[in-house]
């Protein structure tokens, strides 16, 4: 390996992506040069050359400038955090200042919010501070339920915690700042053992219901175009009547995304309950596509339509050509909801002077219609099942452990990493009649593929098929596990208890 070959492929690589022109290449050369610790190149020919380079190549490019940092001792070890702390100084050297990129983002707003949207997130996949290579790993596939199809993944793009950045961190000094990997004040930091490195990360700024809030792109890219929106205070996650405005002001900005709030308490919340953020993107969810099985009127509300989505959550869709209709009716929903309680059903709006009662909504646009999705969440606990009523239950637990958050509400599954190698040994072991119950990592699911060996006779199929029956059974436990965090049950029982809340509106 030649590190100047290296340093100008990496220098191709960005002149490619347009991240820079050519009269930028003895500039970003130098400073490559600089972070490597090299005084220059050993002759014109090394020091002219400029390669052809694809974007694909970006993975490899990095790789074998790490392998020489580390060997060099430029890096703090060759943990997978040290790594990525030093390749995001590297390519922050190509990505143009904050002002820059709001500037040109503003430039092709007034062109279209599609061009804009692009536009910067081309950038953030470019720049690597979407990491192409390792979102591409990411096992997807659809799976048919009762509900309709559901849209699965088992996430392998974010790390799995490094052993030696979590020793090394326990030593380290403790920084306050930036206060959360939300805040604005994460634009350009070098990050550190404890905190992911941020200098190719760049916001917008946005004004929603009259506040300052930014605009950026999630790393981890769950699903097309996955952004991310924040409050530029750090401030908690709150559901109120501010949030409906908010996320009806974004989709009129941004009438191609939909966007959607975690929940505000712990259990039914997103993983960052300390700082106020939305979730959105140029994605149609399962949940968008599953019809209203029953409308229904609210008085003082005629002019809204209104309905109950046939999907295993209990979910309240709202439309209007007005969106300050929806905004007076979701908060109209969240008043009743806070406060409702039933004996029956097992819902209490608060229990020793803990509240359980909230929502998540989702905003997007149907044509010249504002459409919200209110899915009512309660986060109340038992002996029975300590990590919440309305969670997976222990029987799930080999599938999905996890809160169910936002993302997984509207339908797509974002499942553990160890299920890629779980599923596959499965495979082998079904076909194969292999008893799983002393198996250290498979015994969670032996009482699952008792149940799938009552339905298929494994030892026929071919391994492409018990794969695809894996998959589809995994969809099914997903529906599941949707239908534990229903506060409201899709039997008989549950939809005469729904319609008891309704009639409370």
């Amino acid at each position: 390996m030649n590190i100047f070959h290296e340093v100008n492929r990496l220098a191709g690589y960005a002149l490619a992506t347009g991240l820079i022109e050519k009269d930028d290449l003895i500039f970003v050369k130098n400073q490559l040069l600089l972070l490597l610790h090299l005084d220059g190149f050993e002759n014109d020919e090394e020091a002219c050359e400029i390669p052809e380079v694809k974007v694909s190549e970006l993975e490899d490019i990095l790789k074998n400038l790490l392998d020489y940092a580390v060997a060099h001792k430029l890096t703090l070890d060759d943990g997978v955090v040290a790594r990525d702390l030093f390749d995001t100084r590297l390519m922050s050297l190509f990505i143009s200042k904050p002002s820059e990129v709001i500037a040109r983002f503003r430039e092709l707003y007034k062109k279209s919010p599609k061009e804009a949207t692009d536009y910067f997130y081309k950038l953030s996949q470019d720049s690597d501070y979407i990491r192409r290579y390792r979102v591409c790993k990411d096992v997807k596939w659809i799976s048919k339920t009762p509900y309709g199809d559901m849209d699965i993944t088992i996430n392998l793009s974010k790390p799995e915690k490094d052993p030696k950045a979590i020793a090394a961190a326990k030593q380290a000094r403790q920084v306050g700042y930036p206060k959360c990997l939300l805040c604005k004040e994460n634009v350009g930091y070098a990050g550190r053992l404890n905190h992911a490195a941020r200098e190719n990360h760049r916001i917008i700024p946005l004004t929603l219901a009259g506040e300052s809030w930014g605009f950026q792109y999630s790393p981890y890219v769950y699903y097309n175009e996955h952004c991310i929106v924040f409050n530029y205070e750090h401030t908690p996650m709150l559901i109120s009547k501010k949030t409906f405005r908010r996320l009806l002001d974004f989709v009129s900005q941004f009438p191609h995304y939909t966007i959607g709030s975690n929940a505000d308490l712990p259990i039914v919340g997103g993983s960052i309950l300390s700082h106020d953020h939305f979730q959105g993107g140029a994605y149609e969810f399962p949940m968008a596509r599953a019809p209203v099985e029953k409308e229904f009127s609210v008085r003082g509300f005629e002019d809204v339509k209104a309905g109950v989505v046939r999907w295993p959550m209990s979910v309240i869709r709202v439309s209007s050509a007005n969106p300050s209709r929806l905004v007076e009716f979701a908060a109209h929903v969240l008043e009743k909801w806070r406060l409702y309680t039933d004996e029956k059903a097992f819902i209490f709006a608060e229990t020793d002077g803990e509240k359980h009662n909230t929502l998540n909504p989702i905003a997007r646009r149907r044509g010249d219609f504002f459409e919200l999705d209110l899915v009512l969440r309660n986060n109340i606990t038992t002996k029975e099942h300590p990590l919440g009523v309305y969670h997976p239950h222990g029987e799930l637990h080999h599938i999905k452990k996890e809160n169910i958050g936002l993302i997984e509400v509207m339908g797509l599954a974002i499942l553990p990493g160890r299920l890629k190698k779980e599923l596959a040994d499965l495979n082998e072991a079904l076909r194969g009649g292999k008893d799983i119950s002393a198996d250290e990592s498979l015994s969670k699911h032996a009482d699952w593929c008792r149940k799938l060996c009552k339905k298929y006779d494994f030892s026929l199929l071919s391994e492409e098929n018990t794969e695809n029956i894996l998959k589809e059974e995994v969809g099914n436990v997903f529906s599941q596990v949707l239908e534990h965090a229903g506060v409201f049950k899709c039997d008989e029982t549950g939809r005469k208890s729904f319609w008891r809340f309704m009639e409370e509106l």
